[in-house]
């Protein structure tokens, strides 16, 4: 049987167990005994001691917190500590790591789980509502629609809301689809119905807007931003996951749904939209708002003013999406092809095309080509986006032939005019023939050649190597008339005459 601590020694475990600020690690280094010692005293004060003070960090008794019901939790006798560590930010993890390693917590980390939760709904922490400045905000969310009969079935559309937030001005659309291009006109159609623009649009992390959802840097769809643009607002999604940042406009939603189209049959969207309109304009822009207490249309009014002005055009109307560049330095668009520089060979891109015109960005969005749109099965082909090498000597032509042939010498140069001239469209490939033959030998051997070949007429590429491989030149002897050794030919007639 274990040795019982003296009773100074037990006062002293209790004391420190009571003021909460040392693990039992701690306090058995402190009092120069064994930490599971220190565990049992520490069961047997939470189990049959004195309750600690109020205000403690640990406490324990037969009532639970206010919130708690049903079976007494293991976490009760911690429950001041654990709720400094809630109030410090930590997890329900961290608390029953931290219970665990310096309290000698034997439950489940499930319980602290529950626990935690507990406490969370308990006390929660109240929103706080933000009103706006006129002109500042609109917000943008969708539900669900009243259902529309198709070919005998029903369908349900998708429910398009934007809420001006200091007026709380509105405007509703259904849309069969939540995508970008239905997003942008509905969005558009709102703008138009207002009469200008917020500066700001807070939307959610709808994958028809946003491609990365993060609240610190969201990535939004590229043709959003240009929409953003075009209008000269900001476009904001919220952080994932938080509805009550767009409080306003999800009321709106409710609102629509269950005074406007709750119970309500339509034949076509047109129908629904055409009802949505009339009943914006003489029910909801009549009613008083209960959190303004104001008219919603005389506040709109009061609002209007601050709207920024419409652009004088529509947003314009273009498909865009990634593409990835052929081997052939081409990127397929709609059946067609279109170049882009050789650099991005086997990389992908972002195409952008309406119809009239293709453009093509890098992933930064910067414009890297842009073309006419061409008929389906069509090249269009830019020749800066042409590597040098790719391209044939060919198709450089007989100047940049001719240009070459003079970097070699004038005799050359000389000789490829003359091939040129001599055997016009057939004489390109043995200049080109002629440009090869650098790698093989030295320039002036390949110039003198040249000028031999011109003084010969010789125009065939075969007659310049065979002159160029020749081991040495053929020399050239001048026959004499006269001279004193030899006699004149007359007399050699008179010994052929003397013979007979």
């Amino acid at each position: 049987m274990s040795k019982e601590l003296k009773e100074a020694m037990k006062q002293s475990v209790y004391t420190l167990l009571e003021r909460g600020k040392h693990s039992h690690r701690e306090i058995a280094k402190l009092l120069g005994i064994n930490r599971k010692t220190v565990d049992k005293y520490a069961r047997r004060y939470f189990e049959n001691g004195p309750i600690p003070p109020s205000g403690s960090d640990v406490q324990n008794g037969p009532e639970a917190p206010p919130g708690f019901s049903g079976r007494k939790s293991s976490c009760l006798p911690y429950h001041g500590i654990i709720v400094k560590w809630i109030e410090s930010g930590l997890t329900a993890k961290r608390i029953h790591q931290d219970l665990v390693s310096d309290h000698a917590f034997t439950g489940s980390y499930d319980s602290v789980k529950r626990y935690v939760r507990k406490l969370s709904e308990a006390s929660p922490v109240p929103f706080r509502r933000m009103e706006v400045r006129p002109g500042l905000e609109a917000q943008v969310d969708f539900g669900q629609g009243a259902y529309i009969t198709v070919d005998g079935r029903k369908k349900r559309p998708n429910l398009f809301c934007v809420t001006l937030s200091n007026s709380r001005a509105g405007y509703d659309e259904v849309v069969w689809r939540q995508t970008t291009d239905e997003f942008i006109r509905a969005l558009e159609n709102a703008f138009r119905h207002f009469g200008g623009v917020p500066e700001t649009i807070v939307i959610d992390n709808l994958r028809a807007a946003v491609r990365n959802p993060d609240w610190f840097d969201p990535e939004l769809v590229p043709k959003l931003l240009e929409f953003a643009e075009h209008y000269k607002t900001v476009i904001l999604p919220t952080r994932p996951r938080t509805p009550e940042h767009k409080g306003k406009v999800e009321s709106r939603v409710k609102y629509v749904q269950d005074n406007a189209l709750k119970g309500r049959m339509f034949s076509s969207l047109a129908e629904q939209n055409e009802f949505l309109r009339d009943w914006n304009k003489n029910v909801a822009s009549t009613r008083i708002h209960g959190t303004t207490k104001r008219q919603v249309r005389e506040a709109f009014d009061a609002e209007k003013p601050h709207l920024q002005a419409l652009p004088p055009t529509l947003f314009p109307c273009f498909s865009e999406g990634k593409r990835k560049v052929h081997r052939d330095g081409y990127v397929e668009v709609e059946r067609s092809y279109y170049s882009v520089p050789c650099e991005y060979c086997r990389r992908e891109v972002w195409a952008r095309w309406d119809g009239r015109t293709v453009r093509v960005f890098n992933l930064r969005y910067k414009q890297i080509a842009v073309h006419a749109k061409v008929e389906p099965g069509k090249f269009s082909t830019h020749e800066g986006h042409l590597s040098e090498k790719k391209i044939s000597a060919l198709e450089k032509g007989p100047e940049w032939i001719v240009s070459r042939a003079r970097e070699i010498g004038c005799h050359a140069e000389a000789w490829v005019k003359a091939l040129l001239k001599n055997r016009k469209q057939y004489g390109l490939r043995p200049s080109i023939g002629l440009l090869s033959l650098r790698g093989k030998y030295r320039i002036r051997e390949i110039d003198a050649a040249c000028e031999r070949a011109l003084k010969a007429e010789a125009f065939r590429l075969k007659d310049v190597r065979n002159l160029i491989t020749a081991k040495a030149e053929q020399v050239e002897f001048m026959f004499m008339e006269e001279h004193p050794l030899i006699r004149d030919v007359a007399e050699y007639g008179e010994f052929a005459l003397w013979g007979d």
